[in-house]
């Protein structure tokens, strides 16, 4: 999932990728964006793990860094805080339903339904594609920048 404010990241991955597409794009400023766990399983004793090594090595095939960032909890009080929630799969989104209690505004979205496919992110967890999931995200994050664009 990933949180964005300013108008739009738990998936790492899409928070650099996305990151890194609107840098390009010139419209960074435009944007605050950060990911954070629907789940506690990569928060120990309060401290969050670093980036999954295989995703860290497959966003720096692209070019991309992660460096330095650690996983975050997402909490119900982020609601109020950013204007868009962004799961890479249908366990993200019932997460965070779960920890918001529900979408009254109707921030929380599945990335690819910005795309013409509704299906979840390929979770190279099980899969051990992180080329997958990183063309998933890459093509999800740029039709959602590209429609924050629009507006």
């Amino acid at each position: 999932m990933f949180v964005c404010h300013g108008n739009i990241c738990r998936s790492p991955m899409a928070e650099f990728i996305f990151k890194d597409l609107a840098e390009k794009a010139g419209v960074l400023e435009n944007f605050y964006v950060s990911s954070s766990a629907t789940s506690t399983e990569e928060i120990w004793n309060g401290v969050g793990n670093p980036v999954y090594p295989p995703a860290r090595a497959e966003l720096l095939k692209h070019g991309i860094s992660s460096e330095g960032k650690r996983a975050v909890q997402l909490s119900k009080s982020d609601y109020e805080k950013y204007d868009l929630f962004v799961g890479m799969d249908s366990n993200n989104i019932r997460n965070m339903l779960r920890i918001f209690g529900s979408d009254p505004d109707g921030k929380v979205h599945k990335l690819l339904d910005f795309t013409d496919s509704t299906h979840d992110v390929a979770d190279p967890w099980y899969s051990g594609r992180f080329d997958v999931a990183y063309n998933d995200i890459f093509n999800g994050c740029k039709a959602l920048l590209s429609k924050l664009s629009d507006k």
